[in-house]
C-alpha cells in the first residue's frame, strides 16, 4: 500500500482521498478521520515546516504511509494532527475531547520527539579525524536512539516520526533544500537503524535509498544506470528463473509466490563496500523471493533451489531456526547458474513475509478501552517488545565507555539533557545530584541547586526521561552529610554516594594529617630539633613515608620515647610496654588483607558483599569475630557504619602477591534455551573457575541463575562475566 499511495501523490492526484486513508477501517472510523481531514485542514491553512513543505500536505504524507503499514484509525488521525499543537495551542488541548484520549496521546508523543530536532541535529555531523570524538558522537547518536524509544509511552509514536522522516525525504526528492543533506545524515544514523530493528522494512529501504540519493548523488546515479544498463538482461534471466522455480514446486504440490526481489540501490553500495565486490559480483542484483505457506514448504523450498543450483558456500543464513534480534524470520541462500551468474533466493512463508515487510506493525494490536481480553497475548508482546528495544547488538564498539551504553536497559534507564543538548542515561530514580556526578565529581561537590527545564527545583527531585537539567554550582565548597542520608533520597546512584564518602574521607584525612604536623613540629621544637629531615626520622621508625608518621601522632599510636630517640638517631629500644598501638607496620592477615596501625587481629571477608581484589574496603570490627571485611560499597557495611562510625577500620589489601581465592557471586539473566547451563558451565571450565553454588530459575521464557565461584580477583571475573555475556541469549552477566 506505501508504494501505491506513494506514485498517487507523486502523479499530482488528489493525495488525501479518504477510501485510501481509510482502508480497512470500519464505517464509524472513517467517520472520525473524515472529521480529523477537515479539523487539521482548516487549522494549517497555508502554514510550512522548516523544510519548506506545507503542514497541510506532510500531515497527509504521514497519513498514507501510516495507512499502507496498517496501523489502527487512532494512528491514522493522529498523523493528521501532529502540528496542532504548534500552530494551535486552544485546539490541542480539545484533541482529547474531540478525537479520543489515545489521539491526543499520540499526538503529544509526536510533539515531544520534534523537540529533540536540534539535539539529534548536533551529534550525527561526520567526524572526519576518526578519534575519540568520533567515538563520542557514534555513542550519543546510539544513546539518542534509547532516548527516542524511551520518550513514548506508545511504539506508535515512533512509527509516526518514522512515517514522517519518509514523508520529509520525498518532499526534498522533487524540492531541493539546504538542509536535505544534513536531513539525510541523521536518516542514515538514526532514523534507519530504527526501522531496522523495528523490523519496518517497507520504510527502511525507502529511508537508506533516499538519504544515499542526497549524500552521494554521483555514486547512486552510477549505481542505478549500471541497474538500468542491464535491466532487459536481468528481467529475462528472472522470468526464466521463477518459471524454473514454480514448476518444480508444482510438481511437488506446493503452492507459492514466487517473484523477482526489489533491487535496493543502498544495499547494493553496501554490499559492494563491505565485501569490495564489483557490481556484477553482488549476489542480490539479480534475487527472487519465494513465499509459501508453511515452514516445511520453506525448507522443501531450499532444497529445490539447491538442487537446481550450486549453493554458494557461506552464503546460506537460517533466519527461521535462528530469528534475528528484531525477529525478522527468512532463509536466505545464493547460487551460482550454469552461466556464472549469481542468484539470491529469499524463502519465507506469509506470516514471515508480512513481519518483514512491515515489522511491529503487521502484528502489533492495542488494547481497545482497556480491556485486557482484547489481546491474550498482550503482556507477552509488551515483554518481546521491551526486550527488543533493548538495543543490546547495536553498538560493535569494545571499549568499556561505549559497553556501558550496550548494556544500558531501557526499563531502568532515563535519558536528560545537558545545557548543551549532551544525553546522559543515568538509572531510574536518579536526581539531580546524580546528574551533576555523573558530569564531574567537582561539579557535583559543588552542586548547591538545579533547574529542570528552567525551573529550581529539590535536589532530591526524581528526573525523568527528556528533561534539561542544569546545576547551579558555588565557586568552591563541598557536598553535605545530609546528601548521605538514604531518608533524604538526594543521592540513587552507587557512584555518587562512593564519591561523597570519598570526599568527607579525604578531609578527615586532611584535619588528621595537619593535626599530626602540628604535634610533631612542637615536639621537634621542644626538643631544639626544629631543622630535623623528618622524612628520614619518619624511615628510622619503620614508616613508610612521613604523613604516615603524622597520622600515627595524632591518632595516639606514637611511642614518645621511640620518637625521641628516632630523632637524635640513636638506637630504638624495644616496644615499649606503654605503646598503645605498634606504630604503622601493618600485618599481612589471611587472604592479603593489612589492617592500618594494628597488629594481628582475626579478619574474615564478609560473605554479604564477597570483596576481592582491588574492590575498595574497609574493616568492621565485630562483636568477638574480629574484623569483618566489606566492599566500602556494600548496603550493610553502610548501614553498620552509620549506627557505628567508632567501630569502622581502615582497611587496604596486601601489596604482595597472594595465591588465594575470593568467593564472587555472578548472576546471569537470559532467554531459557536447551543448553544454556552447559553453555555457561563450559566458561567456567575452560577459565577454570571453580563453582561452589548453583541456584537455576526458568519463567514465561526468561532465565535467572546465580552462581557463587572462586576467583583469583577482578580481572580473572570481570573477563569471565565478558565471556558469559556472549553466549547466546544472554541479556545481562553482572556480578552479584
Amino acid at each position: 500500500m506505501v508504494s501505491v499511495v506513494h506514485s498517487v501523490a507523486a502523479q499530482g492526484e488528489d493525495p488525501y482521498s479518504l477510501h485510501l486513508l481509510a482502508d480497512g477501517l470500519e464505517a464509524h472510523e472513517s467517520a472520525r478521520l473524515a472529521a480529523a481531514l477537515d479539523f487539521a485542514r482548516e487549522i494549517y491553512a497555508e502554514a510550512n515546516l522548516g523544510s519548506g513543505e506545507g503542514v497541510w500536505p506532510h500531515a497527509l504524507g504521514i497519513a498514507l504511509i501510516v495507512a499502507g503499514l496498517k496501523l489502527d484509525a487512532d494512528s491514522r488521525v493522529a498523523a493528521l494532527l501532529f502540528a496542532v499543537p504548534a500552530r494551535d495551542e486552544r485546539a490541542a488541548e480539545s484533541l482529547g475531547a474531540r478525537f479520543g484520549a489515545d489521539v491526543a496521546r499520540l499526538v503529544r508523543g509526536m510533539s515531544g520527539l520534534n523537540r529533540l530536532r536540534p539535539i539529534t541535529r548536533n551529534f550525527v555531523a561526520t567526524d572526519k579525524t576518526g578519534g575519540k570524538n568520533a567515538q563520542e558522537t557514534r555513542a550519543q547518536v546510539e544513546i539518542l536512539r534509547k532516548m527516542l524509544l524511551a520518550m513514548v509511552e506508545d511504539i506508535r509514536v515512533v512509527l509516526l516520526r518514522l512515517a514522517s522522516r519518509t514523508q520529509t525525504l520525498r518532499y526534498y526528492t522533487a524540492h531541493p533544500g539546504d538542509l536535505r543533506v544534513e536531513v539525510a545524515r541523521e536518516t542514515l544514523e538514526l532514523y534507519s537503524p530504527l526501522a531496522n530493528r523495528l523490523g519496518v522494512w517497507e520504510l527502511k529501504w525507502e529511508l537508506e535509498d533516499l538519504s544515499f540519493r542526497f549524500l552521494h548523488p554521483d555514486t547512486y546515479k552510477k549505481i542505478a544506470r549500471m541497474l538500468d544498463e542491464t535491466r532487459l538482461e536481468r528481467e529475462q534471466f528472472i522470468a526464466a528463473a521463477i518459471e524454473r522455480v514454480k514448476r518444480e514446486l508444482a510438481d511437488l504440490g506446493i503452492t507459492a509466490e514466487v517473484y523477482g526481489r526489489p533491487k535496493h540501490i543502498y544495499s547494493i553500495w553496501s554490499k559492494m563496500r563491505k565485501k569490495d565486490l564489483a557490481f556484477s559480483d553482488v549476489y542480490d542484483v539479480r534475487a527472487l523471493r519465494v513465499v509459501v505457506d508453511s515452514v516445511k514448504d520453506c525448507y522443501a523450498a531450499l532444497g529445490i533451489v539447491h538442487n537446481l543450483w550450486t549453493p554458494i558456500p557461506k552464503e546460506f543464513d537460517d533466519y527461521i531456526s535462528n530469528p534475528k534480534s528484531n525477529n525478522y524470520r527468512s532463509l536466505h541462500t545464493a547460487v551460482h547458474c550454469p552461466d556464472g551468474r549469481s542468484l539470491e533466493v529469499q524463502i519465507r512463508t506469509w506470516e514471515m513475509h508480512r513481519h518483514a515487510e512491515l515489522g511491529v506493525a503487521a502484528h502489533w494490536r492495542y488494547k481497545e478501552g482497556g480491556q485486557q481480553g482484547a489481546n491474550d497475548d498482550y503482556d507477552a508482546k509488551i515483554a518481546w517488545l521491551r526486550q527488543l528495544l533493548t538495543w543490546k547488538d547495536e553498538v560493535a564498539d569494545s571499549s568499556d565507555w561505549v559497553r556501558h551504553y550496550k548494556k544500558a536497559a531501557l526499563d531502568e534507564t532515563i535519558y536528560v539533557l545537558t545545557p548543551q543538548g549532551r544525553v546522559i542515561d543515568l538509572p531510574q530514580g536518579a536526581t539531580p545530584l546524580d546528574f551533576a556526578y555523573r558530569i564531574h565529581s567537582d561539579l557535583g561537590h559543588r552542586c548547591r541547586g538545579a533547574k529542570i527545564d528552567g525551573v529550581l527545583s529539590p535536589l532530591n527531585t526524581a528526573l525523568k526521561t527528556g528533561q534539561r537539567i542544569e546545576i547551579v554550582a558555588a565557586k568552591q565548597g563541598g557536598p553535605s552529610r545530609d546528601w548521605l542520608n538514604v531518608a533524604g533520597n538526594y543521592l540513587h546512584t552507587k557512584g555518587a554516594r562512593v564519591k561523597v564518602r570519598q570526599w568527607f574521607a579525604s578531609r578527615a584525612l586532611e584535619e588528621t594529617l595537619n593535626e599530626g604536623k602540628t604535634l610533631i613540629a612542637r615536639e621537634l621544637q621542644r626538643l631544639g630539633q626544629g631543622g630535623a629531615n623528618i622524612e628520614e626520622v619518619a624511615r628510622r621508625l619503620g614508616f613508610a613515608k612521613a604523613d604516615d608518621l603524622f597520622v600515627a601522632a595524632a591518632r595516639n599510636e606514637l611511642n614518645l620515647r621511640q620518637f625521641q630517640a628516632g630523632v637524635r638517631g640513636e638506637p630504638l629500644s624495644g616496644t615499649a610496654p606503654e605503646m598503645a598501638v605498634a606504630v604503622r607496620r601493618p600485618t599481612k592477615e589471611p587472604k592479603g588483607i593489612l589492617i592500618v596501625g594494628v597488629d594481628r587481629l582475626l579478619t574474615q571477608l564478609a560473605r554479604c558483599c564477597k570483596p576481592a581484589p582491588p574492590d575498595a574496603i574497609e574493616g568492621f570490627v565485630t562483636r568477638g569475630k574480629g574484623v569483618s571485611i566489606h566492599r566500602i560499597d556494600c548496603p550493610n557495611f553502610q548501614h553498620l557504619a552509620a549506627l557505628h562510625p567508632e567501630r569502622v577500620i581502615e582497611t587496604e589489601w596486601g601489596g604482595a602477591q597472594t595465591e588465594d581465592l575470593f568467593a564472587a557471586d555472578i548472576i546471569v539473566d537470559a532467554h531459557d534455551r536447551q543448553g544454556l547451563l552447559r553453555d555457561v558451565s563450559e566458561i567456567f571450565a575452560k577459565g577454570k573457575i571453580n563453582v561452589t553454588d548453583v541456584n537455576t530459575q526458568s519463567r514465561q521464557g526468561k532465565a535467572r541463575m546465580a552462581f557463587t565461584v572462586e576467583v583469583k580477583n577482578l580481572a580473572q571475573l570481570q573477563r569471565t562475566l565478558d565471556l558469559v555475556h556472549d553466549i547466546k541469549g544472554v541479556v545481562a552477566a553482572r556480578r552479584g
